[in-house]
């Protein structure tokens, strides 16, 4: 018989199944507020964080992305793709798993899904940042784009911002009835419109979430007034916006890394001359945020591998005692670390 896998064997799984299990064992809500506190807590340490912009390989129908970073402790990376044309296929836009390993010994510490997890720190994030940027006191959220990724921003901006209504939009009114469904008896008040400009009306906070991989005008500058702040999270690629060009210049425009944000994000349109504030700046009181009620913030977020260590973490430290994940015989353990050839030759007996 072979021999068996040692301990240093395995590596803990956290599976899709073992995801929503979790979410539902901690609560959507408080697991939320405790993903922003991680992703706030790792943006105060920003500076010690190895940073790059994400390895892309582009299509003319999506992308495939690679997304490491470290704080010299742990290493961390994200798989992800974007294909908007998945939708009509029956298949997800998004799909990620991620990786957490010691950096002392190389090894991985944790397997994880990431398509549930990604939505999970992406509303997390949003809210985290307004926060720091929304005005005081906003209740109304307009909800722009009703896809997989509406719900949960909703649900982060309730949970962390204290919002109490959402007013839902998306060119697809097919989309906007399953989120309206989605939310009902989550505590907020729902309101689905039918045009982009209807949402805006009472709205102190925009969120823009679509797909389509182009340049597009989801907002136009007369939709726009003053002191309200916007959340731009649909634009995550070259050749991919969702705001006019003039929302951008009328606006304070904080953003993650700003090597990746001027490649893919709304600034894209701008000069490489035109001021922004990295959001790591705010938060640890290095900048200013909301300085006036009148003010315009723009969150121009397109998502870094930072938040995505965050959250590989936050799972880390949460699957503790629970039956949410698998350990997988994942590494190689030898006896004799020399001995590679001789173990697998043993497991033939």
């Amino acid at each position: 018989m072979p021999p068996l896998p040692s301990e240093l064997a395995y590596v803990p799984f956290v599976s899709v199944e073992h995801m929503m299990g979790l979410v539902h064992h901690i609560g959507i809500e408080k697991l939320l507020i405790e993903l922003a506190d991680e992703i706030e807590a790792d943006f105060k340490r920003w500076e010690l964080f190895d940073k790059t912009p994400r390895v892309a390989s582009h299509s003319d129908v999506g992308v495939i992305e690679l997304m490491p970073t470290s704080d010299g402790e742990m290493y961390g990376f994200k798989y992800v793709n974007g294909h908007p044309k998945n939708t009509k296929e029956g298949l997800q836009t998004v799909t990620a798993f991620g990786l957490l390993a010691d950096v002392n010994s190389g090894y991985p510490k944790l397997l994880s899904e990431m398509t549930v997890l990604t939505a999970l720190r992406t509303a997390a994030t949003s809210a985290m940042a307004a926060k720091h940027l929304a005005p005081k006191g906003a209740t109304t959220m307009a909800m722009i784009g009703n896809g997989a990724q509406s719900e949960f921003q909703c649900l982060a901006f309730k949970a962390i911002c204290g919002i109490d209504t959402v007013r839902l939009y998306d060119i697809d009114p097919a989309a906007t009835e399953k989120c309206a469904r989605n939310l009902a008896g989550q505590g907020l008040t729902v309101i689905p419109c039918k045009t982009g400009e209807e949402s805006m009306e009472g709205a102190q906070i925009i969120t823009t979430c679509t797909a389509d991989k182009q340049y597009a005008t989801i907002l136009t500058d007369n939709m726009i007034g003053e002191g309200v702040h916007i959340n731009a999270i649909g634009g995550d690629c070259p050749g991919k916006t969702e705001l006019h060009r003039d929302i951008l210049l009328r606006s304070s425009i904080f953003v993650e890394y700003p090597e990746q944000t001027w490649v893919e994000g709304e600034i894209q349109q701008l000069d490489k001359d035109h001021p922004i504030t990295e959001l790591w700046r705010v938060i640890t009181e290095q900048a200013k945020g909301r300085t006036d009620a009148k003010q315009i913030t723009l969150f121009d977020s397109v998502g870094f591998a930072i938040e995505d260590f965050s959250a590989l973490r936050y799972i880390s430290k949460a699957i503790v005692g629970t039956e949410f994940f698998t350990q997988l015989d994942m590494l190689a353990d030898p006896d004799d670390p020399r001995d590679l050839f001789g173990m697998l030759q043993r497991s033939a007996s």
